[in-house]
């Protein structure tokens, strides 16, 4: 569960990787790929890419970082490996960190985005959050609510919480928590910018759930003592950051750290636990 970084690097360099423009005000565009293993289907995904700069963001080992939290806390989610590669970008070679992750449809399952199963299937005046009320996914809302506060999670629109359906056995279900990248100090390219970054500040973030504040949000949870399965405490350090001493500076790490050991005691604070 907790080793999913691959350290010896990889020749990832067949990989041919598509642009995804940045939505969330962040630097560049990120860069996804696909290929099938052993018959599975592989998906790959870079941190921000700038055409002048190169790869110069941090979202994939925040990924990482994410699953082992969400690991902790007994939150499902999509795992994903953080793995050290050689790619080809445009004719140019980088040597660099990159996510993987399978798919989490079943064999016929499709998928849609919720803002559009929203739309096509909501009744006049049915807000966001009482609509997954109404469809069995308030649990999972709530726990959605919480975890992007304690990471604060800038890019939770509508597209990145998935509903799955199955037309043959008329199944319906939300697609566990994915897409973390976006979070933590994800908008700092520097030693400095770490330092200086407020890790409490209440920075705003694109929610399809409630407003634009994850502060806010916690205020819609309606059993706030019952999120996550177990707290976050000063053991679990060591499982967040295992083996990417190599991958984020010792400034990084504990900055992120100590981010989700205050924002956890706000939100124990804020939820009365």
């Amino acid at each position: 569960m907790y080793n999913n970084v691959k350290v010896e690097k990889q020749d990832l360099r067949y990989l041919k990787w598509s642009h995804v423009r940045s939505s969330s005000g962040t630097a560049g565009t990120f860069l996804k790929s696909q290929s099938t293993v052993s018959g599975e289907k592989i998906y790959y995904k870079l941190s921000g890419y700038d055409s002048e700069r190169g790869i110069i963001g941090h979202e994939c080992v925040n990924e990482i970082i994410v699953d082992r939290l969400l690991s902790i806390l007994g939150v499902e989610h999509l795992q994903y490996e953080l793995i050290h590669a050689d790619v080809e970008i445009d004719g140019k070679e980088y040597d660099t960190w990159l996510c993987a992750s399978k798919d989490f449809k079943k064999p016929g399952e499709s998928k849609a985005a919720l803002d559009n199963y929203y739309q096509i299937n909501k009744e006049e005046g049915e807000s966001r959050y009482d609509f997954c009320v109404k469809n069995g996914w308030q649990s999972y809302i709530d726990t959605m609510l919480a975890v992007d506060f304690l990471i604060l999670n800038r890019d939770r629109h509508g597209a990145n919480i998935e509903v799955l359906r199955d037309g043959r056995k008329r199944s319906l279900r939300i697609a566990p928590l994915f897409d973390h990248g976006l979070s933590f100090l994800c908008t700092c390219y520097d030693e400095k910018e770490i330092e200086q970054f407020e890790i409490m500040a209440d920075k705003p973030c694109q929610n399809f759930i409630g407003s634009r504040s994850t502060f806010e949000n916690l205020k819609l949870i309606q059993k706030k003592g019952a999120v996550f399965q177990t707290k976050l405490i000063p053991e679990h350090k060591d499982v967040l950051f295992k083996d990417l001493d190599n991958v984020l500076s010792e400034t990084h790490r504990e900055k992120i750290w100590h981010m989700l050991l205050a924002r956890w005691c706000e939100y124990e604070k804020l939820c009365n636990i």
